[in-house]
């Protein structure tokens, strides 16, 4: 089964929480809160977003988290590769596979291209989106054009 893993999940959920208070800035303990998780799981998502420059961390007093974009600006791609590493469906997707049957695989070009489907697809979902639930008819609906 493909799936992201509950820590991306997770980071995708209390990213949410600060794109919907875009004006505040939160502690890990209040983003745990608003997001449901444990805060020692908020203060483990909060590293690598940090490192990906998707939140930062103000210190003092007042300090906590924020974006450092707007919602609007940040895509899926760029949460789901902070928590998980670039996106490879397959070893053979990674442009440095150690995959040791690659050069001659007959099935890898169709892994790439779905790999490459997949990231586009990431790529065009930002975060904004994701606080607004889908209307029930558009919930089985993803629109993809693959090029050939």
């Amino acid at each position: 089964m493909l799936r992201v893993t509950k820590l991306t999940d997770y980071a995708t959920v209390v990213l949410t929480v600060l794109a919907a208070r875009p004006a505040e800035v939160l502690s890990a303990t209040e983003l745990a809160e608003a997001a449901g998780l444990e805060p020692p799981t908020v203060s483990k998502l909060l590293k690598p977003l940090a490192q990906a420059k998707l939140v930062e961390g103000l210190r003092g007093v007042r300090g906590g988290y924020r974006l450092t974009r707007q919602a609007s600006e940040i895509t899926l791609i760029e949460i789901v590769e902070a928590m998980e590493g670039p996106l490879a469906i397959t070893e053979c997707s990674q442009d440095d596979s150690q995959c040791g049957i690659a050069e001659q695989c007959s099935v890898r070009s169709n892994w790439r291209l779905i790999n490459d489907v997949l990231a586009d697809a990431l790529r065009g979902v930002t975060l904004a989106q994701m606080l607004r639930p889908l209307p029930l008819t558009d919930r089985r609906r993803i629109d993809v054009a693959v090029v050939s």
